[in-house]
Parts: C-alpha cells; structure tokens; sequence
C-alpha cells in the first residue's frame, strides 16, 4: 500500500512542477530545487518505522550529495546556455556530478588520516 500512495504522490508532484515549468520556467526551477524529495523520503521512512537514527543518517547522505548536486546544475545549466544539445548538458552534468563526489569522498578520506 505504501509504495502505491508513494509513487501516486511522487508522479503528481512531479506532474505539477513539470507543468508550472512549461508555463513559468523560473519559478517551475525554483520550486524543482525545492527538496521535496528528501522531506518526502523522511516521511516515508517514518512512516515505515524507521528510526531517528535511520533518519538523520538519510539527512547526512543529502548533504554529503548537495555540493556535487550544485556542480551538476550549474555543468547543465552553462551547457544549455552555450547552446549543447540537451544529451550532451546530460551527459556533461550527471559526469560532473560522478567525478565531485570521487573528489569529495578522495579529500574527506585525506583529511579523515590526518586527525
């Protein structure tokens, strides 16, 4: 029953933003960068039992993912605007994305071995 009400909830969101895009693109932008995600995730995982524990360590992965997220939009968003086509701003995102959470994990370790 849950994953019903979950995927129901997540296609009408998406539904919605995607529509409030295509008439106003900023503000569609603005409410995409929302994290919607994340919090629906906390619900869910409450709502399934989990613990705070559980909870905080889901909130701690978010954050752990939000600088390489940034990079992503920022790679997508200078692409588009440099005219690359849309599988190439992709492409080039989701890679910059990859390659900031290697360096990101490679200097958290590195300074984890000097403490």
């Amino acid at each position: 029953m849950y994953v019903t009400i979950k995927i129901l909830t997540s296609a009408i969101i998406i539904a919605i933003i995607s529509e409030v895009a295509r008439r106003f693109p900023v503000y569609g932008g603005i409410l995409a960068a929302l994290p919607l995600v994340s919090l629906l995730s906390i619900l869910w995982l409450s709502v399934q039992g989990e613990s705070p524990e559980a909870l905080s360590r889901f909130a701690s992965g978010v954050l752990y993912g939000l600088p390489a997220t940034a990079i992503m939009l920022a790679v997508i968003y200078l692409s588009l605007k440099h005219s690359l086509p849309l599988i190439l701003a992709l492409t080039l995102g989701l890679t910059s994305w990859g390659i900031t959470l290697i360096v990101q994990n490679s200097a958290i370790k590195l300074i984890s071995s000097f403490t």
